[in-house]
C-alpha cells in the first residue's frame, strides 16, 4: 500500500441518541472522524461471495490504522452511506485496516 493511494476523504459516523424540541428521542448519525482512504470494488472471489448474499454494492476501504472504529459505525463517502460489515487489521501490524462496507439504500 502506497500512501498516495489514500486519496479519498471518508467520514466515519456514529449513531447517537438526541432529544428533539418536542422532548422525544431521535437517533441520528453524527460525524465522528474524517480521514484519507483508498477505495476499491470487490473482485474475484470476494465479489462472488458478496453477490451470493445480495451484497453487490459492497466496497473495500483501506485506511491507516485507527483503533477506535467498529461495525456499529458507518462510512459517508460522496453523498452515499455505507454500513461497515467487516474490519481487518491487515496482518495484525497496526499499519493499515481494510474495511468491507455495503452501500445503504436510500431511506436506510
Amino acid at each position: 500500500m502506497e500512501i498516495g493511494d489514500l486519496r479519498h476523504r471518508i467520514t466515519f459516523q456514529k449513531l447517537v441518541t438526541t432529544v428533539n424540541d418536542s422532548g422525544f428521542e431521535d437517533n441520528v448519525w453524527e460525524d465522528y472522524k474524517t480521514i484519507w482512504a483508498a477505495l476499491s470494488n470487490l473482485h474475484g472471489r470476494e465479489y462472488y461471495a458478496a453477490a451470493a448474499v445480495q451484497a453487490e454494492n459492497t466496497v473495500k476501504f483501506t485506511i491507516r490504522y485507527l483503533p477506535d472504529i467498529d461495525t456499529a459505525m458507518r462510512i459517508s463517502f460522496r453523498d452515499k452511506s455505507y454500513d461497515i460489515k467487516a474490519i481487518d487489521n491487515i496482518r495484525y501490524q497496526n499499519r493499515f485496516i481494510e474495511i468491507k462496507a455495503q452501500e445503504v439504500k436510500a431511506g436506510g
